[in-house]
């Protein structure tokens, strides 16, 4: 149980790391970012920790959203 506990601090930690990396270099609010991270397909691969990618870098991980999911920055 405790494992699980730690696992999803990390979690919580990496998606944070990668919200805060995506408005500092798209230079927008930090609340616009947290909507398009939570809206992609990596907040999901996250969360279900699949292919091992919570493991990867956050800044590695925010620039492959962004190459990858290019529409959800497009300006709402």
């Amino acid at each position: 149980m405790e494992n699980e506990y730690i696992k999803t601090i990390y979690r919580q930690n990496l998606e944070n790391d990668i919200i805060c990396y995506l408005a500092e270099i798209c230079g927008r609010d930090i609340r616009e970012m947290t909507d398009v991270y939570f809206s992609s397909k990596l907040a999901v691969q996250i969360e279900q920790g699949l292919y091992g990618i919570d493991n990867m870098d956050y800044k590695y991980l925010a620039n492959d959203l962004l190459k990858n999911e290019p529409e959800l920055f497009e300006r709402r």
